[in-house]
């Protein structure tokens, strides 16, 4: 279940034999925490995520969840520093120490362009969709889809790269069928890459209006135009958000377009798709 942890000072909290100090309330939502500590041992900043268990089948999900972590050993995948377990009477928290990213979500900063009406460059979005796949492709590798895959869930590290997390989702998500797991990673990676482009997602007006977005995934996406954009990355994301999944491209395939449609290295030429 993980190793034992302590509460060995107001404030402080020891996981695998080193000490924390609590910094600041990060975030909450559901039954979770995360919390920024600093670690004592090292002087670097670390999100602790506290998952409050009920029940039996709640520790176990938690459990599961460090599992998914500890599967990954990849730049663009969130890794885990420590897990451990809490008793609390009749009750348990789990406690996942993460990296902290002080670059937020990928959410984040779109807002936060969006609020000064900007939006992300053309190489920006294309960088940043390169790494996202590249997260995928090492999750599906393992036999798994992500099943939650939106700008929220993707923190942007100290360089700006994209570091997909919330492994939970991808509990009992094992898939045998290829072409269903790249079909729906597809899906919502087209939301995502959608949302980077626009600066909002691809449905977010039909929620609002309250009209069914189950029905609105059913035709054929209209995408703005923008000037913004070259005909190339329309079509990639016209690509990815066909209605039929099985013309949805691959992971594999996506990569190989995304690789041709980075920036060129000063004296090279550019390679059109």
């Amino acid at each position: 279940m993980g190793h034992a942890l302590c509460i060995c000072s107001p404030g402080t909290v020891t996981i695998d034999n080193k000490r924390y100090l609590f910094i600041q309330k990060l975030g909450e939502g559901g039954f979770s925490y995360v919390d920024l500590v600093e670690g004592f041992h090292d002087g670097h900043f670390y999100a602790l995520k506290r998952i409050l268990c009920h029940e039996k089948q709640d520790v176990e999900e938690a459990q599961r969840e460090a599992d998914m972590h500890r599967l990954f050993n990849h730049p663009n995948i969130l890794r885990l520093v420590a897990y451990c377990l809490k008793e609390r009477g009749t009750k348990h928290e789990a406690w996942l120490l993460l990296p902290y990213l002080k670059g937020g979500t990928l959410w984040n900063e779109i807002e936060r362009l969006k609020d000064k009406g900007n939006f992300l460059t053309e190489d920006e979005i294309l960088q940043l969709l390169l790494g996202i796949c590249r997260g995928l492709e090492a999750i599906h590798a393992q036999g798994y889809a992500h099943r939650d895959l939106k700008p929220t869930n993707i923190l942007l590290g100290d360089e700006g790269q994209p570091v997909l997390m919330d492994l939970g989702s991808m509990k009992q998500a094992r898939i045998q069928v290829e072409s269903s797991r790249q079909a729906l990673a597809l899906q919502s990676l087209g939301c995502v890459l959608y949302a980077m482009m626009f600066g909002e997602g691809p449905y977010d007006m039909v929620f609002q209006k309250g009209d069914s977005v189950a029905l609105a995934v059913q035709n054929q996406l209209s995408i703005p135009q923008s000037p913004r954009h070259s005909s190339a990355l329309r079509q990639l994301l016209a690509s990815m958000m066909t209605v039929d999944p099985l013309q949805r491209p691959y992971i594999p395939f996506l990569l190989s377009q995304l690789e041709a449609l980075q920036p060129p290295a000063p004296g090279q030429h550019t390679t059109q798709i």
